[in-house]
């Protein structure tokens, strides 16, 4: 399982969640406490959102605690909304097309979970994809596979609605093709302007997520961050997301909504 952070709020030096705090993300990639796997070395992304529509991106296959050029990154950049993520791979090689974020105009996209029996349905996904989509997969994950349904179902006009077919779409032909469906997705997107959050499971035993706000001059709240797991030990600052939940932070804060892509009722 892999581990991510974003921050969406007044500008922000990208060391304050990926490498200064305690249990900093690259602290993460080499000794996270709450996922299946402590070590997440496949690789790490940072996207970065500054002056331009598009986000910046860097990314490598070297785990995130041996990558100098990382840190030294991470303290010169600030930036009012940006993704971070370690990876442990689940599917797909080790190689910097797999690694998150995954980037498709102004829009951004990390992923933590997994969709069982995946090359199984891969080849039925992807045929869902207009030419211009399917020419844009340059990896071989079901992250990247899953941003670009999004993006097939409408994820500039309608992010989470647009997820949760994207979603309902595995769902319905994993059914399909096995009788059964298995996906766990903790994710994290944004265009730029608003930065979106989901935690679901359809066995309910979801990837973690939580939710904090980041103080500013004189303690008053200057944005949100949003995590794997919390960066430090401050237990009443951090807030989980429950499984089947979204969240969305906007210039007006943040707000708490249902999830529900629904495929697996309707098949029932």
């Amino acid at each position: 399982m892999c581990r991510w952070a974003a921050y969406r709020g007044e500008p922000l030096y990208l060391e304050e969640l990926v490498s200064s705090p305690a249990h900093s993300l690259i602290e993460q990639s080499h000794c996270a406490t709450r996922a299946k796997t402590a070590t997440n070395g496949d690789g790490f992304g940072i996207a970065w959102y500054g002056d331009r529509p598009e986000p910046g991106r860097y990314r490598d296959i070297l785990p995130a605690w041996s990558d100098c050029n990382l840190r030294s990154i991470a303290r010169q950049i600030r930036s009012p909304l940006f993704l971070a993520h370690v990876r442990a791979a689940t599917t797909g090689a080790t190689r910097r097309d797999n690694c998150h974020p995954f980037v498709h105009g102004e829009w951004s996209f990390m992923h933590n979970g997994q969709i069982a029996g995946f090359e199984a349905i891969r080849r039925h996904l992807e045929a869902m994809l207009s030419d211009e989509l399917f020419a844009a997969r340059t990896g071989t994950t079901d992250s990247e596979l899953i941003f670009l349904l999004s993006l097939q179902f409408g994820l500039e006009t309608d992010p989470l609605g647009a997820m949760e077919k994207a979603i309902a779409a595995v769902e319905t032909v994993s059914m399909e093709k096995s009788g059964e469906a298995l996906v766990r997705f903790t994710a994290c997107f944004s265009n730029g302007r608003q930065l979106y959050a989901v935690r679901y499971a359809t066995d309910h035993k979801p990837p973690t997520l939580y939710a904090a706000p980041m103080g500013g001059a004189a303690g008053a709240k200057s944005g949100y961050c949003l995590v794997s797991e919390p960066l430090n030990d401050e237990a009443d600052t951090w807030v989980e997301i429950p499984d089947g939940s979204a969240v969305r932070v906007c210039p007006d804060g943040m707000q708490a909504l249902m999830f529900r892509p629904g495929a697996l009722a309707e098949a029932a």
